[in-house]
């Protein structure tokens, strides 16, 4: 097992540097990068956009396609959209400031350098590390992630295995309407609705509309935070769990199905071993392993990419939002910085899962596989 875990460990490295240079290759070629954003927000704001440029701590910016003269009042053909009257040299202080003036091969060469020792640089429009970033918005990230997770396995993992021994029954066909609604709504118009019932003032004011905590937060005692906590994250994980629920019940189902109806159970059966010492002690075991097998998708999807909607509907500043305005915004920093911490977690993520198979069924034995 050892050796095993050491091979996986040792294919991350070309696994992320591939990752890492197949996006970094295709941002080159995608317009609109931080040198044309600033380039739109000089020209479409006049004279006082010059002095934005030095700091570039804003994290809005303006469209602009109007024509402007740099301060020599030179035309030029330049490479870049929109900069048609600025000064080149004006232009190639922009490239400097951004690491532009270097060839494509050195600038990832420099970043992977810098990503080795996890130094994520500094955002090109926040004016703040990328590590500060992330580390700020990593709370409400993990809080919806891990209680939404929490919550589809222990709901799923036990309905489903209910569904698949009542299979047929009423039980069944009226969970899978709840499944196959449940399915069909998407969790950010879930969320709408729960907040025009529950918190919109409407109907109910029971929850409040924005934010992982209240202002007063840090005036509350312990007891009170936490209940202060799960009263701002109930609406959101309800949104979540409803979306998110579904397949994993149909896959437990599904699994569980495919052996109860192999030959070992009949076997088991047939021994006299009573249907509870069958299901939970031959079953279970075996059903698990593809239910434990997409866990690290769930969890990695849940955490980082679903999040989004959720976030902008509840307001919740989370790592799903700073994604989505950083590739807007064409913050490389962030989007490369993001990239390469989420990528190494769901790897090692995928090798905490793969050595999960061996604690549920210890027949299952990697040192024998070819890697």
């Amino acid at each position: 097992m050892l050796a095993y875990i050491i091979r996986r460990v040792l294919l991350i490295i070309p696994t992320l540097f591939g990752i890492m240079l197949i996006n970094f290759a295709i941002i080159q070629f995608a317009p609109g990068g931080p040198v044309e954003q600033l380039i739109s927000q000089i020209t479409g704001t006049g004279a006082d956009a010059t002095s934005r440029i030095s700091g570039s701590s804003s994290g809005s910016e303006v469209g602009g396609g109007a024509r402007a003269r740099g301060p020599s009042g030179a035309e030029n053909n330049s490479k870049y959209r929109g900069a048609q009257g600025l000064d080149p040299a004006f232009i190639a202080s922009l490239e400097k400031q951004f690491g532009f003036d270097k060839p494509a091969y050195e600038r990832f060469y420099d970043m992977m350098t810098s990503y080795l020792v996890f130094d994520f640089g500094t955002s090109y429009f926040r004016d703040r590390r990328v590590t500060d970033l992330v580390i700020e918005k990593l709370p409400v990230s993990i809080s919806l992630g891990l209680w939404t997770t929490l919550l589809i396995y222990l709901i799923s993992i036990p309905l489903g295995v209910a569904k698949a021994v009542r299979d047929g029954s009423r039980f069944d066909i009226w969970t899978s309407v709840a499944v196959v609604i449940g399915s069909a709504i998407p969790g950010f118009l879930f969320a709408v609705l729960l907040i025009v019932l529950f918190s919109g003032g409407s109907y109910f004011s029971w929850f409040p509309l924005r934010g992982l905590t209240s202002d007063d937060w840090d005036t509350m005692s312990w007891a009170a935070r936490i209940g202060d906590y799960f009263w701002h994250m109930a609406l959101p994980l309800v949104a979540m769990v409803i979306g998110g629920f579904a397949t994993l019940t149909m896959l437990t189902k599904n699994s569980f199905l495919e052996e109860i109806n192999k030959q070992y159970v009949m076997t088991a059966r047939a021994k006299g071993l009573t249907e509870r010492r069958v299901l939970y002690g031959h079953v279970f075991r075996n059903a698990m392993l593809i239910v434990v097998a997409g866990f690290p998708s769930v969890f990695i999807g849940i955490m980082f990419t679903s999040n989004l909607l959720i976030e902008i509907v509840f307001s919740l500043d989370g790592l799903g939002l700073l994604g989505f305005e950083s590739a807007i915004k064409r913050d490389y920093p962030i989007m490369f910085g993001t990239l390469y911490f989420f990528t190494l977690i769901g790897l090692l993520v995928n090798l905490i899962s793969d050595l999960t198979y061996v604690l549920i069924d210890p027949r299952i034995d990697f040192e024998r596989r070819d890697t």
